[in-house]
């Protein structure tokens, strides 16, 4: 093997594992990412919506009881 084929080779190997965790990372993000949107209950976007109408209907509650 020449210096030229090593050095192909091992370009080719390096673009191989970037193109691997590129695509590890792009289905991470896609998964975090529907996590931010409403899908009927399940998501951190509906929990998060379901705390904020509980804390409103608690300040009403104790907006009510001062006065």
């Amino acid at each position: 093997m020449t210096t030229a084929q090593a050095i192909i080779a091992l370009v080719l190997g390096i673009l191989s594992i970037l193109g691997i965790l590129e695509m590890r990372i792009k289905g991470l993000v896609k998964h975090y990412l529907q996590e931010l949107k409403p899908n009927g209950g399940s998501s951190m976007k509906d929990s998060i919506n379901r705390l904020e109408r509980r804390i409103d209907e608690i300040m009403v509650l104790l907006i009510k009881k001062d006065n």
